[in-house]
C-alpha cells in the first residue's frame, strides 16, 4: 500500500534531466522542433510581405510597363473581386479542376498501385506513363479539342493529362519502396489475399509517398486548368487573363495570376492538412 501511494505521488513530481547525452540531445532537437511550428506562419507571412515590398519598389522605381507597382494590382484585384466577375469565373475554373484532379488522383494511385506490385504490368506500361510524362501537354490540345470541342471535359481531360503520370510514377515508387518484411509478416498472420495485402499493408505503408504524389499532381492540375482555358475553351481564369493580356493591361493579367496563386497556395494547404492527420501517425522528421 505504501509503495502504491508513493509511485502515486511521484507522478506529479517534474522528472530529472536524464544523465545520457544522447538522450538529451534528441529531446533538445524535438524542443527546437516544436518551437520551430510557431515561426512557419511568422516565417511565411514575412517572406510574401518581403516579396511584396520588392515587388513595389522595383515596379516603381523601373517604371516598366509589364510590371506595375504591387499596390495598383492588389487595387485592380479588390475591384475584379468586388465587381464579382473574378469570382463567377472562379467558381467554373475550380468545378473543372476538382473534376479533372479527382479523375487524375483516383486513376493515378490505382494505376500507380497496380504496377508497382505487378512487375509485367510495370515492363508494360512503364514507356507510355514516362513519354506522357515527359512530352509537352499542350502538344494534345488538338486532340481534346477534336473530341470535346468547347466544352468543359476537353479541360477537364488536359487536367487529368497534367496531373496523372506524376501522380502514377510517385505511387510506383511508393510501393516498390515498402520494407518486404512487412508483406512477410502479413502473410505469417493469416493475410492470404492479395487485396488485403495491398489495401492493409503496402498501401498504408506507403501513404507518405504517394500524399507528396497527390500534392505535385495537384500544382500539375492547376497549371493545366489555366493552360486549357487559354487554348481550347476560352473560360474561366484563363480566359480572363487572355482577354486583359490582349488588351495589353498588365494590371488585369498579374490580378488573375494572384488569384490563381492564391488558389494553388489554399488548395496545397488543404492537402497538406489533410496529409498531416492522414499520415499523423508518423514521426513529424519523416512527413
Amino acid at each position: 500500500m505504501t509503495q502504491t501511494t508513493t509511485q502515486r505521488s511521484d507522478v506529479g513530481r517534474a522528472m530529472p534531466p536524464p544523465k545520457d547525452p544522447h538522450v538529451r540531445r534528441r529531446l533538445s532537437l524535438a524542443r527546437r522542433l516544436r518551437l520551430g511550428d510557431g515561426m512557419e506562419t511568422i516565417l511565411t507571412l514575412g517572406s510574401l510581405g518581403l516579396g511584396v515590398v520588392i515587388w513595389e519598389i522595383v515596379g516603381r522605381s523601373m517604371d516598366l510597363m509589364f510590371l506595375p507597382p504591387a499596390t495598383e494590382v492588389l487595387q485592380r484585384m479588390g475591384s475584379l473581386i468586388v465587381s464579382g466577375r473574378i469570382l463567377d469565373e472562379l467558381f467554373g475554373s475550380l468545378q473543372n479542376l476538382l473534376i479533372g484532379y479527382f479523375i487524375a488522383a483516383v486513376a493515378g494511385v490505382a494505376i500507380g498501385v497496380a504496377m508497382g506490385r505487378i512487375w509485367w504490368l510495370e515492363r508494360a506500361l512503364d514507356p507510355y506513363v514516362y513519354a506522357f510524362l515527359t512530352a509537352p501537354s499542350v502538344v494534345f490540345v488538338p486532340v481534346y479539342f477534336s473530341l470535346f470541342g468547347l466544352s468543359r471535359w476537353a479541360i477537364v481531360g488536359l487536367i487529368v493529362q497534367y496531373a496523372v503520370f506524376i501522380i502514377v510514377v510517385n505511387t510506383i515508387t511508393a510501393i516498390q519502396t515498402v520494407e518486404v518484411e512487412l508483406v512477410e509478416m502479413a502473410r505469417v498472420f493469416g493475410a492470404k489475399n492479395e487485396l488485403i495485402i495491398v489495401t492493409k499493408v503496402l498501401v498504408r505503408a506507403a501513404l507518405p509517398l504517394i500524399s507528396a504524389g497527390l500534392r505535385l499532381g495537384l500544382g500539375r492540375a492547376i497549371k493545366g486548368m489555366v493552360n486549357g482555358e487559354i487554348l481550347i475553351a476560352v473560360v474561366g481564369l484563363g480566359a480572363m487573363s487572355s482577354a486583359f493580356g490582349r488588351a495589353y493591361d498588365s494590371e488585369g493579367v498579374l490580378a488573375v495570376l494572384l488569384v490563381v496563386i492564391i488558389v494553388a497556395l489554399a488548395l496545397d494547404w488543404a492537402a497538406q492538412q489533410f496529409d498531416n492527420r492522414l499520415n499523423s501517425w508518423l514521426p513529424k522528421t519523416y512527413r
